[in-house]
């Protein structure tokens, strides 16, 4: 509108020209039909009949626009649309007459626009609550359902990327949304709102990583921005369904949040999976792919999913900033985590639980709500209370497995202690987000007490992360390991297939094939969503820092010795505290490089000063778990300083480590479980490898030998005792599976009648074969493992191998290895590839060569060739000379091999010398007998509950693996035993009496 033009026109023109452009109304029958351009006859005729001008004018308008949105016109947007291009004409003739000269006529302009804009927003709002109010074409109707201020709401949003919402479709307007939210009564926008909050619930659902679900997030998040907004979304009956018959998955669906939180690249049930199915999308035939193409699809979905975090994030920081929301928003979180608590089980309902992915995406955004408390020095960690586990009211932490107490200890101390009675517990209530973040949440329910955000959001979190994260790597674990059975599964069926194949074995392929292909695809979506996500890990990693610290503070901080009795308010702490800590730890060491930049001083600390203390933490699997952190930071394992500093700068670990590692080597022979046989092995395979690596730094070295001197007859004779009965059952098993993986080998060898057994005998004998191979590596590996450390550590450390219950033992043992390497069965053991095995009867020859020679050297009272040929199963002083035969041959050291042809030539005299004594004394009365072992007893002792009398040496070694009495099971330890002093002077007086007169001198 030109200013020129202005001047020759009036006020009441004007302004039907500006409300004409902008209703595109027409009181007059155009000349020329523009189909944009409505003409109301009836109006027209209407205002005519009242005498008044045929021009539009801000007190006929409402009027006006009344009947134009009744009204269908051919091609006529629909009115919601109609509307909306109203507001942005207004918008645009208010652009027009900013550069009018005259002032008073561009004011009356200004707020014409103001009056038709704030009509056009008005009829929007009652359009959008009443939407049959007004008619239009059903055409129109049937294609667009939803309410239209999705649309808007998007193209608001929508990046040029997104694809929704912007470039074609409704456009929304600048300013309308602020103006449309603004002072509309709650009970209209409620309305309003209802079908948009369940448009967009509708829109996401089922939507993958790789679905366009962004636009829908920033429309949602720009939404409760507005505080009625926000108001309005927790009001919606959908928000958070709380029937008790609503279990995890109908939440996870029907809430209005669930579909944003199930968006995730992870694997889920066909029946909810998302699409684009990400699996199939971005590695199908993984194997063919070019690694650029991998890498690619990481990066894409790691950097969406982030950017979902992100969005869910703001989300809930502005429902938990608005005060008439906070409560809202945590009993969301609540009652999601409480109507999943079943994914803790080790199989998971799809149908009654919430997806995976939807917990790891709750994990991650509690993970960023949490960020602000997760300082550098934890300096927040006074406003976590832990009387929340026992009194608060949304989640169920005190049912859960203790740290150390049983569930009637729990209730019994709550019951008794006043200390942890809810009464009065003040968290500090200062206010703001930082001071939201600090201050409080609203009241519990039950008006137990009130617990700061901190708090709130500190054990939510640990809930989200231990059904979410932390049983998403679990599942992960699992894929890993189905896909290396199926895939030795299938190597073993196409070594069956090469020798004779049959329909069966052919299905099993294909079904094998299919199943390792979508194991495969599972596997990349975990790792493209979590592994390959560093900053969720090490986020992850803060959070558990903090729950570590907070723990110990519970105990009275970082420093051994521990209280000698456990507080209760620590023993009553979920296990799961501690356990998902030291999982996640251990999937981080394994990620290349998740570590780096990351302190783990107060890990290490923690795991010293709990490892090795049964009454602080009762899970030894737990206890076992630390030290398989440890094993994975070994310097070996790692080219990080940083980790090599833990070992060898760490103070706690200089003082303690060496002790604590040998004192759970001795604890975890008994578990408690069903398996705790088997599971030993592993456990202390990884303890062995610490060891070992320990043993390399003189400090640890240094404090080893030390506690092998103060603590000869406690912990480190049990320690040497159980590493003695691992490595004889290890080798012993050993070598009984070569012989039979022997005789197999030997029916396959002989091709003409193994290709007369039926395939399926072949089959299973094939299976048996490649059992029995897995278990023979595996235990030879870890019973070359054991002797290693009997060989290292008896270089330096000899004395208690000579003591009197234990020098014959090691002898025994020794012997009996011997016998199997260099004996007359030796030609038994010997197979096509031993290496494949771990099979190495060298290396093995020259460990237990070196073990003898390393306890000569050390035996000053001469016990151990006495003790080497006592052993009447074993022992031949043939396998000494056969034995330095077989390393002079390999070309071992001339110096061990004269050291152990000594020792042997020692033995073969105490052989002799014992004969001669065994002839003179004759018939060993029985009573002078050892009731177990039938040799004379030395030094008699009375067992106090049985009143058996035994040798002590005898008993003593049975009690270092047993603390019982050998003949009624009753508890029995070494200060019990009782000397028997009148027995010990007749056996005394019997030897005098039988020995030769130039003996008794």
């Amino acid at each position: 509108m030109a200013s020129h033009k202005s001047a020759k026109r009036t006020l009441p023109e004007l302004e039907d020209i500006l409300l004409r452009r902008i209703f595109l109304i027409s009181l007059m029958e155009p000349n020329e039909s523009d189909a944009k351009v409505a003409y109301l006859e009836l109006t027209a005729a209407e205002i005519l009949s009242e005498g008044r001008p045929m021009q539009l004018s801000r007190d006929l308008i409402e009027r006006v626009l009344v009947d134009r949105l009744s009204s269908v016109f051919p091609g006529a947007e629909p009115p919601f649309e109609y509307l909306v291009g109203c507001y942005r004409r207004a918008i645009d003739e208010g652009r027009k007459i900013a550069s009018m000269r005259d002032r008073e006529t561009k004011a009356e302009m200004e707020a014409v626009i103001r009056e038709a804009k704030k009509l056009v927003v008005c009829y929007c709002r009652i359009h959008l609550a009443n939407p049959d109010m007004f008619p239009q074409a059903e055409t129109v109707a049937k294609i667009s359902p939803s309410s239209p201020l999705v649309s808007l709401i998007c193209s608001e949003v929508s990046l040029a990327i997104d694809g929704f919402g912007g470039g074609s479709g409704i456009q929304c307007p600048p300013g309308f949304l602020d103006e449309f939210f603004r002072d509309l009564d709650q009970e209209t926008l409620e309305t309003v709102l209802r079908p948009v909050f369940e448009d967009l619930r509708t829109e996401v659902n089922k939507v993958s990583a790789l679905g366009n679900f962004q636009p829908l997030l920033r429309a949602l998040k720009l939404l409760v921005s507005y505080p009625a907004c926000a108001k309005a979304l927790v009001n919606h009956p959908k928000w958070c369904p709380v029937p008790s018959h609503v279990d995890g998955r109908v939440f996870e669906v029907t809430s209005l949040l669930g579909p944003f939180f199930h968006v995730s690249a992870l694997p889920d049930h066909p029946i909810f999976v998302g699409q684009p199915d990400v699996g199939k999308q971005c590695f199908s035939n993984a194997s063919a792919r070019r690694p650029a193409d991998l890498l690619s699809s990481f990066t894409s979905i790691k950097t969406v999913m982030n950017h979902l975090y992100d969005g869910l994030k703001d989300i809930l920081l502005l429902l938990l900033k608005n005060t008439e929301t906070r409560e809202h928003i945590l009993e969301y979180i609540s009652e999601f985590i409480k109507r999943n608590s079943a994914r803790s089980h080790m199989q998971v309902n799809p149908f009654i639980c919430a997806s995976s992915g939807a917990f790891v995406n709750l994990s991650a955004v509690m993970l960023r709500l949490c960020e602000p408390f997760l300082d550098v020095n934890l300096s927040k960690r006074d406003k976590i209370d832990p009387k929340y586990v026992f009194y608060n009211t949304r989640l169920n932490l005190r049912d859960l497995t203790a740290i150390h107490a049983s569930s009637e200890e729990v209730a019994t101390w709550l019951a008794n202690d006043k200390e942890m009675q809810p009464n009065g517990f003040k968290a500090d209530s200062s206010c703001q987000m930082s001071a939201n973040l600090e201050g409080r949440s609203s009241a519990s329910s039950s008006g137990k007490g009130k617990y700061s955000f901190i708090c709130e959001c500190f054990f939510m979190t640990a809930r989200a992360l231990n059904l979410g994260l932390l049983k998403a790597l679990s599942d992960f674990k699992n894929i890993i390991q189905d896909l290396s059975r199926c895939e030795e599964t299938l190597s073993n069926f196409r070594a069956m297939q090469a020798q004779g194949s049959t329909p069966q074995l052919e299905e099993d392929i294909n079904r094998l094939e299919a199943e390792i292909e979508r194991l495969t695809q599972e596997k990349l979506c975990y790792e493209a969503q979590i592994l390959r996500d560093g900053a969720l890990i090490q986020q992850g990693l803060s959070y558990y820092r903090l729950m570590i610290v907070w723990l110990v503070d519970l105990v009275g901080g970082f420093r051994l010795p521990l209280p000698s009795v456990c507080p209760m308010i620590f023993a009553c702490m979920p296990e799961h505290f501690i356990e998902d800590a030291m999982e996640l730890l251990l999937f981080a060491s394994r990620i290349p490089k998740a570590l780096d930049g990351f302190l783990l001083d107060d890990f290490m600390n923690f795991i010293i000063i709990f490892m090795a203390s049964p009454s602080y933490v009762r899970n030894p699997y737990l206890r076992a778990k630390m030290v398989e952190v440890l094993n994975c930071w070994m310097r070996q394992r790692s080219e990080s300083s940083a980790m090599a500093a833990l070992f060898e700068g760490h103070q706690l670990a200089l003082q303690h480590l060496v002790h604590n590692l040998l004192k759970l080597y001795v604890d975890i022979e008994f578990t408690g479980s069903h398996t705790q046989f088997y599971d030993k092995f592993n456990i202390r395979h990884n303890i062995a490898e610490l060891l070992e690596y320990l043993w390399q730094i003189p400090s640890h070295r240094n404090l080893w030998r030390k506690i092998a001197k103060e603590e000869m007859k406690g912990v480190y004779l049990n320690f040497l005792n159980f590493l003695i009965n691992d490595s004889i059952f290890l080798l012993d098993e050993s070598l009984n599976r070569i012989l039979e993986l022997k005789e197999i080998e030997a029916e396959m060898s002989n091709t003409a009648e193994w290709e007369r057994r039926p395939a399926q005998e072949r089959q299973d004998r094939t299976r048996q074969l490649h059992a029995q191979e897995n278990i023979i590596r595996i235990d030879m590996k870890l019973a070359h493992e054991d002797l290693g450390m009997l060989a290292f550590t008896s270089e330096q450390i000899t004395a208690p191998f000579l003591l009197p219950e234990m020098v014959e033992r090691v002898a025994n043992m020794l012997n009996y290895f011997l016998l199997q390497l260099v004996g007359p069965q030796r030609r038994a053991l010997s197979l096509k590839d031993p290496e494949k095995y771990e099979f190495r009867p060298k290396k093995l020859l020259k460990q237990i060569v070196d073990i003898y020679v390393h306890l000569a050297k050390g035996d000053k009272e001469e016990v151990f060739p006495v003790a080497i040929s006592k052993d009447g199963r074993s022992y031949n002083d043939q396998l000494f000379t056969a034995a330095a035969d077989v390393l002079r041959k390999i070309g071992e050291d001339g110096r061990l091999i004269q050291a152990f042809v000594e020792l042997g030539n020692k033995a073969k005299a105490a052989a002799s010398k014992a004969m001669d004594v065994e002839a003179a004394l004759g018939d060993i009365p029985e009573e002078f007998l050892d009731p177990i072992q039938y040799t004379l007893m030395r030094d008699p002792v009375i067992l106090p509950s049985s009143k058996t009398t035994m040798d002590r040496a005898i008993i003593q070694r049975h009690l270092l693996s047993d603390s019982t009495d050998p003949f009624n099971r009753s508890h029995l330890t070494q200060d019990m035993l009782i000397p028997n002093v009148e027995l010990k002077v007749r056996i005394e007086e019997f030897i005098r009496s039988h020995q030769s007169p130039s003996q008794n001198q």
